[in-house]
């Protein structure tokens, strides 16, 4: 538990989950709390955390999280954080896609029109979008269409 300027924030491990909790006053042991849950855009996340953290506090399971990355956007921002990275030290688009891709994918001719230098174009501009912001999307699960 530590002390901010906009008030107490607490990790609390309960099992294998991590719950992070914020309150005005000092937490005190056997104290009653309850959770305030504003009617923003966040509400579905914050009341989703807000029932995992009771179900773990009262011995159950704390459940599935609100929402996971798919394994191919995982690989795709892995690619873009490592694509911007190489970027931002200098590298061209060309060395950087025969780092992501290899060097035997990447003919001598034909640079200019290959695919992929297209995808290494995209990589970089979607880590650059990522590392000015972007990242805050994660936070929040893809709205779903009805």
């Amino acid at each position: 538990m530590r002390r901010a300027a906009d008030g107490w924030h607490a990790v609390l491990q309960i099992g294998s989950v991590e719950h992070r909790i914020w309150s005005k006053q000092p937490l005190t042991a056997g104290a009653r709390y309850a959770a305030e849950l504003p009617f923003d855009g966040d509400l579905e996340a914050r009341a989703h955390a807000a029932s995992r953290l009771w179900r773990a506090m009262n011995g159950h399971t704390p459940g599935p999280p609100l929402h996971r990355v798919p394994k191919q956007r995982r690989e795709r921002l892995c690619a873009a954080l490592r694509a911007v990275a190489a970027y931002l030290a200098g590298a061209t688009y060309r060395n950087i896609a025969e780092a992501l891709f290899g060097k035997p994918r990447i003919s001598d001719r034909g640079w200019k029109t290959h695919d992929l230098r297209s995808r290494t174009r995209r990589l970089v501009q979607s880590g650059l979008a990522f590392v000015r912001g972007g990242y805050r999307k994660l936070l929040r699960p893809r709205r779903r269409v009805e």
